[in-house]
């Protein structure tokens, strides 16, 4: 290429140099955090699927429930859990099944229901009566008895005879079915289960007054 010149005479014109495009180059560490970073977000979302699949409805408890007591629907509500099947808890789907069986142990609100936490046995088993007892609540030996709580019942030496006891009273295994403050007085009935062949020898302890209540297992 020429251009002219003021006198008229061409001359060539100045060439460019050929510019040199340089090469980007990549560094290994931001190669490694991008694929970390892609490999964190395929992760998150196969646990959001999976929580997803895995949130189901199950039982829960409401409100306290007794040893013993019979399940009702005012017991009960629905709750949706993530990941719950590994603590095998009652699908909500089994509600009908669940009313009218009876809890094996004592249950507090907002407990996750389990097929070991059921039972269709009632307090009071076979070959055994229910009997009332009441006594004083300084006689009681907890301030409040549960359904389900074991006691041992021992006769106390008889103070009309005038003479000590021996090697120790005579004992009566017995389950808590129900205990109940009196309202107008310090008194407090409490409702066992015992052997039938121990009901009439507690009744007459009892109406001696020679009876003492210890607790061996809180239910």
């Amino acid at each position: 290429m020429s251009v002219a010149t003021r006198n008229g005479t061409p001359m060539e014109a100045p060439v460019a140099p050929p510019r040199v495009v340089r090469q980007r180059r990549i560094r290994p560490g931001l190669l490694g955090l991008a694929v970390l970073l892609i490999a964190l977000g395929g992760l998150g979302s196969a646990f959001a699927v999976t929580s997803v699949r895995s949130t189901g409805s199950y039982l829960a408890v409401a409100r306290p429930v007794d040893v013993g007591h019979q399940f009702t629907t005012d017991d009960l509500v629905t709750v949706r859990v993530s990941g719950g099947r590994e603590l095998r808890p009652v699908p909500a789907s089994r509600l009908k099944e669940v009313l009218g069986l009876r809890a094996a142990v004592r249950l507090a609100p907002g407990t996750l229901l389990t097929p070991n936490q059921l039972t269709d046995t009632p307090l009071l088993g076979p070959d055994q009566q229910q009997i009332a007892l009441g006594l004083d609540r300084s006689q009681v030996p907890a301030r409040r008895l549960h359904p389900g709580d074991k006691l041992l019942l021992v006769s106390t030496p008889d103070r009309s005879a005038g003479g000590a006891g021996g090697n120790g009273g005579t004992r009566f295994p017995a389950v808590v079915i129900d205990a109940v403050d009196q309202d107008n007085n310090n008194d407090v009935v409490v409702y066992l289960a015992l052997a039938v062949r121990d009901v009439p020898a507690v009744v007459a302890l009892n109406a001696a007054d020679r009876v003492a209540l210890v607790l061996t297992e809180a239910a």
